[in-house]
């Protein structure tokens, strides 16, 4: 059979289509095309996520990256000097001081602390909006004689610190984001550290003697925060949340620093909710924050922030979410206020005990509003702890990976090396790439032929792979296969918006030429069959918002690539004239990043190249110290969600192993600098070298710029792939 196919393609090789396909319809964007229909699958799965939730208070807490244990025993610290004093105002009935409390290693909480000067009824954490500095709300929430109250001070959507002041380089991002960018590959949120700090407060609380009632409530970003706080800890008695709550399907256009991985596979706020129950939780529609995007640059900073915004929404829509709560735990115990109840009447419906009638009275012994002072210096100290925390994370995450990976791995037996293997690559593909099911539609693979050289044959084919999402690529065939020959594939990986067209561009004038240097035509020239697929990182922000939709579903962009790559390996094995069990890849920049992730998961790939992109990956993503990391760029897709407490770019060619595995590095290349690229080689090489294969793991530097070279690479594909 494949015999007859062979002489069937070199009948028709001329002229029209490929074997076993059908003719293929152009049409004018196969990109813009595949992106669309990637999203309507996004879309899809999210709608479709909201019939299978399970929410768990230990589901919650991991994906909110609250892993890290409080500093025990925790104090409320008044601070002050001359200057900013820790006793800021005093009534008859209380005093108001400024506080500070110890929650992780050198990470604090700071805010204001009204002391009742009577009897206490009851404790109360009131958590702000994140542009509302906790003095703002004194006048709100201070106490006659009722409630002791602990106002945190949030990280601000202000951007005036997002950067490095060492670099030189500062940015647009809001600070939410800044801490976010940091801490979403070490496993950590900046909602998960501000829970850490509420619920330090917490601890505070019942360490007092008096135990009392404990309340936490919030409003806008702090309404967020209290209602996670409250369902992860049942030693809170009742919530009250204002300028957050409602359906949480559009989680993607807000901005990044609630982009929360997996929340929509287990929760949306009604499931949140539901874990408070019996608890009594308040819920009032009003004080929603209004965000219509990042900040706008200051002169000085670059304009790299993530697109995202806030909007209040629909009160009838929050109706369903509670409705949709209630159906998941029934009975009263959520409120929806109207927004003419004030706070007195709220706390007093959550608290209808006469032993906890706390009512936080609004005072009525001043004539005028207090003005207290802002400490000038307290946004930037909480940004920079949090950010020194993040810092020291990503060694700590080396260590872990070194414990948890490569202690695991057996190198005295190839059959225990493969088996721990085939574990890892499991674990990585659901828990960091996220796995979708594999393609169900039929391939049916649809092919034209649009360039032919004196050397080669290009033909376009596209395949289906889900309902709504196809593949897509050119295949160059060279001439002068005999009958009954099969030649190596190469699948030629483009890089950022990239087409599969650049990797055959001919015209040295061209940007595409400076780039691939026609790999994909000249290793066809050189004999070998090559495929240019169509990976959907194409279109801008059109395509970051594929991420920051799946993202929520426990999904990346690559999920839905690795589907694509799967019909693509299932596709070329069909061809009569390549030799199945030889298929390599090799991709530069977005295509490197692809090289070290798709063969990583499927082993139809028998080999992989990885050219400019191979990096000390994790502290490009994490680290304020080099300039060239995704912190600094508008790249805002970039992150894999707790990556680096179980993979690097070392441990993913751990996962390739012991297939043949090479880097190509340009010294000028500004993605990385040579001691941090040859630092994670180094930890390659080791394995080889162990596994007794050392000669199958190659880094090759030359002197250049992010581009393909093809000297050294073409020459490994040529030796592990074997004669033509």
């Amino acid at each position: 059979m494949r015999l007859i196919l062979f002489l069937l393609l070199t009948s028709t090789l001329h002229a029209q289509i490929l074997p076993g396909t059908e003719p293929l319809t152009p049409e004018p964007d196969f990109s813009a095309s595949m992106v669309a229909g990637i999203d309507r699958l996004a879309s899809r799965l999210i709608t479709e996520s909201k019939t299978a939730r399970k929410p768990a208070r230990s589901g919650l807490k991991a994906i909110l990256g609250i892993v890290d244990a409080r500093i025990p025993f925790a104090t409320m610290d008044l601070v002050g000097d001359t200057q900013s004093p820790a006793l800021l105002y005093e009534t008859a009935g209380a005093k108001i001081f400024r506080v500070r409390w110890p929650v992780l290693e050198d990470v604090h909480g700071e805010g204001i602390l009204i002391q009742p000067k009577g009897p206490t009824l009851a404790r109360v954490v009131y958590l702000p909006d994140a542009d509302t500095p906790p003095e703002k709300l004194v006048d709100q929430l201070l106490a006659n004689s009722d409630c002791e109250v602990v106002i945190p001070c949030l990280i601000s959507r202000d951007s005036d610190f997002s950067g490095s002041d060492r670099l030189g380089i500062h940015t647009n991002q809001t600070h939410r984001e800044w801490i976010q960018r940091q801490a979403y590959t070490l496993g950590r949120h900046i909602i998960g550290y501000e829970i850490q700090k509420t619920l330090a407060v917490v601890d505070w609380f019942k360490a007092q003697p008096n135990q009392l009632p404990v309340l936490v409530a919030g409003i806008g970003e702090g309404g967020l925060l209290a209602l996670h706080a409250a369902a992860l800890d049942e030693r809170i008695n009742a919530a009250y949340v204002a300028g957050y709550f409602g359906p949480r399907e559009d989680l993607w256009q807000e901005p990044l620093y609630r982009n929360v991985y997996g929340l929509l596979r287990d929760f949306g706020d009604a499931e949140v909710a539901s874990l408070i129950a019996p608890r009594p939780l308040a819920i009032q529609h009003l004080g929603f924050p209004v965000v219509t995007g990042p900040p706008k640059p200051k002169p000085g900073q670059r304009s790299v922030a993530a697109p995202g915004s806030l909007v209040a929404p629909l009160f009838d829509s929050v109706r369903l979410e509670i409705n949709r709560a209630l159906k998941i735990t029934p009975g009263n115990w959520i409120y929806l206020c109207t927004q003419n109840q004030g706070l007195r009447e709220i706390v007093t419906l959550l608290f209808p005990s006469t032993t906890a009638t706390a009512t936080l009275k609004v005072a009525t012994n001043k004539d005028t509003p207090l003005s207290l002072p802002i400490d000038p210096a307290r946004q930037k100290r909480q940004l920079r702890e949090l950010e020194q925390y993040t810092q020291h994370l990503i060694p700590v995450a080396e260590a872990e990976r070194a414990t948890h990976f490569w202690k695991n791995l057996p190198l005295h037996s190839p059959q225990a090396f493969h088996s721990q293997v085939e574990l890892e690559r499991a674990r990585f593909w659901k828990e960091s790439i996220g796995r979708l099911p594999d393609p169900d539609l039929p391939m049916h693979p649809r092919s034209r032929l649009v360039k032919e050289t004196d050397k080669v044959f290009v033909y376009e084919v596209t395949m289906d792979v889900w309902k709504d999402v196809f593949t897509w690529g050119l295949l160059c065939v060279p001439k002068g296969l005999t009958p009954g020959e099969q030649r190596p594939v190469v699948v030629c990986q483009h890089g950022l918006e990239g087409l599969p067209a650049d990797t055959l561009e001919e015209d040295t004038s061209q940007r595409a030429w400076a780039a691939y240097k026609a790999f994909a035509l000249r290793l066809a020239e050189d004999g070998f069959v090559t495929y240019a697929p169509h990976n959907p990182y194409r279109g801008g922000d059109t395509f970051r918002v594929l991420q920051r939709k799946l993202n929520p579903l426990g999904l990346t962009l690559f999920s839905v690539i690795a589907g694509q790559h799967q019909r693509t390996l299932e596709w070329l094995q069909t061809l009569p004239f390549i030799k199945r069990e030889k298929i390599a890849f090799y991709g530069l920049s977005y295509g490197g990043k692809s090289a070290m992730r798709l063969p990583a998961i499927l082993p139809g790939y028998c080999m992989s190249i990885c050219s400019g992109d191979f990096n000390e990956w994790i502290r490009k993503c994490a680290s304020t110290d080099m300039p060239m990391s995704y912190l600094y760029v508008g790249e805002h897709e970039i992150w894999d969600w707790n990556l680096a407490r179980n993979f690097n770019y070392a441990e993913m060619a751990a996962l390739i192993a012991p297939r043949p595995f090479m880097v190509e590095r340009g010294h000028n290349d500004g993605v990385a600098t040579d001691e941090w690229v040859n630092y994670e080689f180094a930890k390659v090489r080791r394995l080889y070298d162990k596994l007794g294969i050392g000669e199958r793991a190659l880094i090759e530097h030359f002197d250049g710029p992010h581009t393909i070279h093809g000297e050294g690479t073409f020459s490994f594909l040529k030796r592990h792939l074997g004669p033509m």
